[in-house]
């Protein structure tokens, strides 16, 4: 197969790598505890963590509830609350600040000051004035001092009971009555509003954020679990680390919906509590996590079970790999230069497939973070083909090979099976063969190595992370499988690893 600079001057990026660079946001939540952890900090950190955030929290109240209800609340000296936002925003540059239980106007006064302050680049505002029962849960001071507040948000998230009272209306009973709500509120505090149609009837359950006469519905289905306990306070902060990751609000809530409704349909496995329990903010990666240590002789690049007992099984066509003359003349720099550029010529066709093979992974998979995996892998083929256009190879006339088309038709077989699992396991030897290969060849040879670049380029630690990750990916992808399909799994992983080394014995078998 594989993907390799044709120009050894200047070694091109591996397929498959993704953007490393991307920041981690850093996002503040203020709000009150929930010692059972299912809403308040405790739910905003896990909100956060899934969406690959960094959380922090300010607390404003420490409160003794469980899942049958709250005992009591204890409300620190506001002093307190400020010196605690003090502390995070003299030492750290946050990105982005979901705010929920304040609780009094005093407290609404001081996180109002510290915003005017930091003026944090996005806002999101979860308005907590009325419990699940009706009882409104602010006085007459303290709910005119969080419309006040509105004005701050870049975003306020109300339930629908909560946005009667920032308009001084009735509960809407229709959809067509909160989108009109919702529009108010935006007019008069200058802001972009979440509406929430969960307490609305019906079996859908829509959302939409509304911007102004602008609305974006998000259609959603009602699931029916009586754990929802915390999903205002998780749906805001995923919100607000979707936004510090740059995504729009409609694009966030689109996000976001998916994985709440994912989390109420995850919910019942927790057996926590015994009354409204808690939403599974994890349920996204707890698929792909692995509790086993990594068997003491797997390969660096596969360190869980599924990938590491598929590497295993594959060390007879490893061991060949190894003994290939291809790949021996290549490491001591003896290898014939016509049959590297013949190899070249092949891996430029088979990129143009493979960068395929990979949109088509970005299609099926589960998530958005494998989905973007897929798709940057895809580039990074499409991109280094380009990379070899402007080198050394003509790809007019070029026609590929036995071998290349063995290993292209098997992967796109994989992929029209419909099943994700299977093709990401035809996908994976394509990344950990290369990097256990340029991993053993690293430092081994000198700079004036006629094909040095090339075998740095195998040897990048990007690549090796991006190889470990797609390693992570398909351990998960086995985890959720049947047995029968981890038997497919297998077949498609090790009918790649052969056509690996065919591919690698085709330039000198040619002749």
């Amino acid at each position: 197969m594989n993907a390799s600079s044709l120009d050894t001057a200047s070694a091109a990026p591996r397929p498959g790598t993704p953007d490393a660079t991307r920041a981690i946001p850093r996002v503040l939540s203020i709000a009150g505890t929930d010692p059972t952890g299912g809403a308040g900090v405790q739910a905003d950190l896990k909100s956060i963590a899934a969406f690959g955030g960094y959380g922090m929290a300010a607390v404003t109240a420490l409160v003794a509830q469980n899942t049958l209800g709250v005992r009591e609340v204890h409300v620190p000296p506001t002093s307190f609350l400020h010196a605690q936002l003090r502390a995070v925003s003299d030492d750290v540059d946050i990105d982005a600040v979901k705010i929920g239980m304040l609780g009094s106007a005093e407290v609404v006064a001081t996180v109002d000051a510290w915003l005017a302050e930091v003026r944090p680049a996005i806002v999101v505002l979860d308005p907590v004035m009325v419990a699940t029962s009706g009882d409104r849960l602010l006085d007459a001071d303290a709910e005119e001092a969080v419309r006040a507040l509105c004005r701050r948000a870049d975003l306020v998230t109300p339930n629908l009971p909560e946005l009667a009272v920032l308009v001084g209306e009735p509960v809407a009973t229709s959809w067509d009555d909160a989108v009109a709500q919702a529009q108010a509120l935006a007019a008069r505090a200058d802001t972009a509003v979440l509406l929430k149609g969960g307490h609305l009837d019906g079996e859908q359950s829509p959302d939409a954020v509304v911007e102004g006469a602008d609305v974006h519905p998000v259609p959603g289905r009602r699931v029916a679990t009586r754990h929802t306990h915390g999903t205002g306070c998780s749906l805001s902060s995923a919100m607000a680390t979707l936004a510090a990751h740059g995504l729009s609000w409609p694009d966030a809530l689109t996000r976001a919906k998916d994985w709440l409704t994912g989390a109420l349909e995850h919910a019942d496995a927790l057996r926590v509590g015994r009354g409204n329990g808690p939403i599974d903010h994890l349920h996204e990666l707890r698929p792909h996590i692995e509790l086993r240590p990594p068997a003491s002789n797997a390969p660096r690049i596969a360190a869980t079970s599924w990938s590491t007992e598929q590497w295993d099984a594959a060390a007879p066509v490893r061991g060949d790999v190894d003994a290939c003359a291809f790949v021996r003349g290549l490491a001591s720099g003896d290898l014939d230069r016509d049959a590297f550029g013949w190899y070249l010529g092949q891996d430029l066709l088979y990129l143009r497939e493979y960068a395929r093979v990979l949109a088509r992974a970005a299609a099926l998979a589960p998530t958005v973070d494998e989905q973007r995996f897929w798709a940057e892998a895809s580039v990074s083929c499409l991109v280094e083909e380009a990379a070899l256009h402007r080198t050394h190879v003509d790809p007019a006339g070029l026609e590929p090979a036995a071998s290349t088309l063995d290993y292209t038709d098997h992967l796109h077989a994989s992929s029209t099976v419909g099943s994700y699992a299977v093709l990401v396991a035809a996908i994976l030897p394509c990344f950990v063969l290369y990097t256990d290969i340029g991993a053993r060849w690293r430092g081994t040879f000198a700079a004036d190595h006629p094909y040095a670049d090339w075998l740095t380029a195998y040897g990048d630690e990007t690549f090796a992370a991006s190889s470990a990750r797609a390693a992570t990916i398909v351990d998960g992808a086995a985890r959720s499988a049947s047995a029968s399909e981890r038997s497919v799994m297998a077949a498609a992983y090790g009918r790649s690893m052969a056509l690996e080394l065919a591919f690698f014995e085709a330039p000198l078998r040619r002749r």
